[in-house]
């Protein structure tokens, strides 16, 4: 008996028992208020909040908030007058000159700052890494505890989605923090009250 079957034996004889799994594993994160920790934690990772009524008084926010930015692109039906870059295209490098892109997210985890997006509500999978500034649209009562009720939420009824906590940040460079270099240089979250949208 060679070297190699001697180890594939000793291998095979001391094969340890399988160990069911436990049904669930998580740790419990319980907050005072979920939208107060969600707003906390984005004001931490550079990422402004603003609590809107309804979509009238959002297209009125984006209207102040982005009146001299062109370039201008949403999912958002109502928002489509305001907007002026056409999301109808084939190619997804023609997103690159989109200054601020208005999108959907599904809900929001206080623990982390993060939005889930998914491709139900998204032409271009590129579009919330490619646009300059970007901002999300969730329900104010759509925020979770933490991640483990984030991905209880979660359905196999698309085939991609993504978690996005606030704009680009890296600092891998000489340990200084730089916003924006890889994605989008500014966020903002709209939470709105009365929303006949994604829920």
């Amino acid at each position: 008996m060679n070297s190699r079957d001697k180890i594939l034996q000793q291998i095979k004889l001391n094969m340890p028992s399988e160990t069911v799994l436990p049904e669930k594993i998580r740790f419990d994160s319980h907050f005072e208020s979920t939208e107060n920790k969600f707003v906390e934690t984005l004001s931490a990772i550079y990422t402004e909040v603003i609590v809107v009524k309804d979509l009238n008084a959002l297209k009125e926010k984006a209207e102040e908030l982005y009146a001299s930015v062109t370039n201008r692109a949403t999912t958002i039906p109502f928002l489509n007058s305001w907007a002026d870059f056409s999301l109808n295209i084939a190619d997804p490098h023609d997103l690159e000159m989109i200054e601020i892109a208005i999108l959907e997210a599904e809900f929001g985890v206080a623990e982390n700052g993060a939005v889930w997006i998914s491709e139900r509500h998204l032409p271009h999978r590129a579009l919330p890494f490619i646009t300059q500034n970007l901002a999300f649209v969730i329900p104010r009562n759509a925020i979770v505890n933490n991640m483990h009720d984030a991905y209880e939420r979660l359905s196999d009824t698309t085939g991609w989605g993504c978690f996005i906590a606030g704009p680009s940040k890296t600092a891998d460079i000489e340990q200084s923090l730089v916003i924006g270099a890889h994605g989008a240089r500014s966020m903002v979250i709209f939470l709105i009250e009365d929303y006949p949208g994604i829920l």
